[in-house]
């Protein structure tokens, strides 16, 4: 059976090859079929069986030295940081390894659920690192990086030993040690065609409209219930929230009282906090860094706030800060203050 990345390649191709064929007999020199190439550039997935694999390997202390350049500064030294992403490592024991189920996952009380306590699939969190890490480099990993980070994560886990070397050889005798690999739920109707689907509703056929319609939209009074929904997203790459701060088009304005929010409350709402702390570096410098290096510069405004807005990377380092250009003038301001004053209230 398929996974679901090489399905929907699958049906890419197909409708490449017949886009390409129409588009050569109506538009004579328009679309051309996809290169053996190209379709192999695309085909990287890995699927729970390790079919599509490349041959290789990885060891813990190669892992340790790629996530120490590439990966703690968002995930921690130790995979337990949860400043940006949620943890990767915790939550697990030497039982769960025995029985295969995470014993801590029925817990109501603990913290925050990690990366290894939820992970049933070896292939899932190889194929991860493969097609997604660094997020700011994704694919720029080597086959022997991914490998050896996955057996540091492992290691982490203390799934594998501190000297093991992880390969294509030898994955599924880990697979075989992952602490909640019987914690997956196979649903019958997604797992297999030819069992029953997991829906069992008749469509109905009566009283039909006549004509097709298709409407959504948010009533006025939800509108703008819990603040505008386009600047709660955090900006790393495409994000398409809809402005629920602005009344529909076919309504009258809202009547929502606006609230005025201080620059601490800004700085969390469009996620500032997530990269930049007050006196410590997470991703981004801290803001007491940032003030002490513009103290002395008439420019620091207008510069911080074409950096907010457009984003970008070089004068703290490599990793690249998102843009944010659906920032107010008025809170883009705000924000440039707080940033220059290090974060203190004004």
């Amino acid at each position: 059976m398929f996974s679901f990345p090489k399905f929907i390649l699958l049906i890419a191709t197909a409708a490449a090859f017949h886009g390409a064929a129409f588009a050569q007999e109506k538009f004579s020199g328009i679309g051309r079929a996809a290169t053996p190439a190209e379709i192999k550039a695309w085909d990287i997935d890995v699927r729970p069986d390790f079919k599509g694999l490349p041959g290789g390997s990885g060891s813990v202390a190669k892992g340790q030295q790629v996530w120490e350049s590439k990966c703690e500064s968002c995930h921690g030294t130790f995979g337990e940081s949860n400043e940006v992403f949620t943890p990767m490592t915790g939550g697990t024991s030497a039982k769960d390894m025995e029985t295969g189920r995470v014993a801590t996952l029925k817990r109501t009380d603990f913290p925050q659920r990690s990366t290894l306590m939820k992970l049933s699939q070896l292939s899932t969190l190889w194929d991860y690192i493969n097609r997604a890490m660094p997020w700011n480099a994704p694919k720029s990993l080597t086959t022997e990086e991914v490998y050896a980070v996955t057996a540091y994560i492992l290691n982490l886990g203390e799934i594998v030993p501190a000297n093991f070397v992880l390969s294509d050889k030898n994955i599924r005798e880990v697979q075989a040690k992952l602490p909640n690999r019987n914690g997956m739920i196979e649903f019958a109707g997604l797992w297999n065609v030819q069992a029953k689907p997991d829906v069992t509703s008749q469509a109905c056929m009566v009283n039909c409209a006549q004509e097709a319609r298709v409407s959504s939209s948010i009533p006025d009074f939800a509108r703008n219930q819990h603040g505008n929904l386009a600047e709660q997203n955090r900006l790393i790459g495409a994000v398409r929230g809809i402005n629920t701060g602005e009344a529909a088009a076919s309504t009258v304005a809202l009547k929502t009282a606006s609230v005025s929010l201080d620059a601490a409350e800004l700085a969390k709402k469009n996620a500032c906090t997530a990269c930049h702390a007050t006196n410590s570096k997470l991703v981004g410098p801290s803001f007491t860094d940032i003030a002490a290096k513009y103290k002395d510069d008439a420019t620091a405004s207008s510069k911080l706030s074409a950096k907010i807005k457009a984003g970008g990377a070089g004068v703290w380092g490599a990793t690249p800060m998102p843009p944010h250009a659906n920032l107010s003038d008025p809170d883009l301001k705000a924000l440039v203050q707080w940033s220059l004053s290090g974060g203190k209230s004004f």
